[in-house]
């Protein structure tokens, strides 16, 4: 006897509370953005493999460890996407998107990477995902973080969730800071963590990071970025903060927030909780003006941020099955078909509609009002012909009695 099949790990089937909290979080990001006057868009799922290895660095963690590619019958070395902000600037420059500039674009959907599965983390997961293209200014950035804090406001987890900012300065301000981190951290290489050895020739912003106890003891007297600001730098962040307050939107400093990809620049942030365990980021982006340069495009300022569903989702908490708007309940299986006709023209009036016409005859109004619907339309026959009577209140049993008789 053969075994049933079993998910793969990492994994996972959503149903029930669990799936009603993610549809919520998916219904919630479509209204927001349509606020914001984001245009969706739709991206393939896999792509050729030199657009991630090109865009986030064949030597970073995402390429060598955690891509799924595989090579089609053609030859071709392709990969699932573990991030969509790599497809998107692909599209931008293959599809002729650079006329809409600037274009503010949002999607959702499936992503894959192959790391150890936990709480809110999975092999295949799914986020949400904010992007304005071709926007230089400062106020590109504020919109985005409004748009997240509304988001989040919207979802009702406000509460306990911190906005987290910093700045990585222009390409002087940053390579002039990066050259100093070197400098700092190579005094202690002997003392560092094997991966923050590792960083230091590659990647070095990354040890600011580093939640080992070995790097953390340097971190709090390594170089600040403050330090290597240029004038316009400042004066960007600067507008980026009083744009935020403007906006009513709360954040706080955090110096060692960093993205270690080298075309990131000024604006970097995450909005954070304590809710989630280790993995608390819920919101993360920044700008990447140098994206675009890598995959062979045109210098194209932009900024976004990505989502984590899941880890929104549970934060919502589980939903219930939503409640239906109108039961119709056929008491009698010669009017079946009237049922069907009350449900149908119920629906098409936009009320969500349950028909209730299997089992025992007797118990179909007493299943009905466990339902716990708004209202219920009972059908019965009187005298040879349909009776319909509904049991809602005065105003809206009138307007299913409208609709049904």
């Amino acid at each position: 006897m053969s075994k049933t099949p079993q998910a793969i790990r990492g994994t996972q089937d959503i149903f029930g509370p669990e799936a009603e909290a993610f549809a919520h979080v998916v219904e919630t990001f479509e209204r927001v953005r349509r606020l914001y006057r984001f245009r969706r868009i739709e991206m393939p799922v896999f792509e050729k493999t030199e657009v991630f290895a090109r865009s986030l660095g064949e030597t970073t963690d995402v390429v060598s460890k955690e891509m799924y590619s595989f090579d089609d019958r053609g030859g071709e070395s392709l990969t699932l996407r573990p991030e969509f902000t790599a497809g998107i600037a692909r599209a931008y420059l293959t599809n002729g998107w650079r006329q809409y500039a600037p274009l503010k674009v949002a999607t959702h959907g499936p992503l894959f990477r192959y790391e150890r599965p936990q709480k809110g983390r999975y092999r295949q997961f799914h986020q949400l995902d904010a992007e304005v293209i071709g926007a230089a200014e400062p106020q590109a950035d504020v919109e985005l973080l409004a748009m997240a804090d509304q988001l989040l406001k919207e979802l009702g987890i406000a509460d306990g969730v911190t906005l987290q900012l910093n700045t990585l300065g222009d390409g002087d301000s940053r390579e002039a800071w990066r050259a100093a981190l070197v400098d700092y951290f190579a005094a202690h290489r002997a003392e560092l963590s094997e991966d923050s050895q590792d960083r230091l020739e590659r990647n070095p912003l990354r040890i600011l990071d580093s939640k080992d106890p070995r790097d953390r003891a340097f971190v709090a007297d390594a170089p600040k970025i403050d330090d290597y600001l240029s004038g316009e730098a400042q004066d960007f962040f600067g507008a980026v903060t009083a744009g935020l307050d403007a906006a009513g939107v709360a954040w706080t400093r955090e110096p060692s927030l960093v993205r270690g990809l080298d075309y990131y620049r000024h604006t970097a942030f995450e909005f954070v909780t304590d809710r989630l365990g280790a993995q608390g980021t819920v919101i993360g982006g920044g700008r990447y003006d140098g994206l675009m340069e890598s995959l062979g495009g045109p210098a194209t300022p932009a900024v976004g941020w990505a989502a984590g569903i899941e880890r929104l989702a549970m934060l919502v908490g589980e939903r219930g099955d939503p409640v239906a708007d109108v039961v119709v309940v056929v008491e009698d299986d010669a009017q079946i078909a009237r049922g069907v006709e009350a449900v149908t023209a119920l629906r098409r009036e936009g009320f969500s509609a349950e028909l209730v016409a299997s089992g025992s005859p007797r118990k179909r109004f007493d299943k009905a009002v466990k339902m716990g619907a708004g209202a219920i339309a009972s059908i019965s026959t009187a005298e040879g012909a349909a009776k319909i009577s509904v049991r809602a209140e005065d105003a809206l049993a009138a307007r299913i009695e409208s609709l049904l008789l």
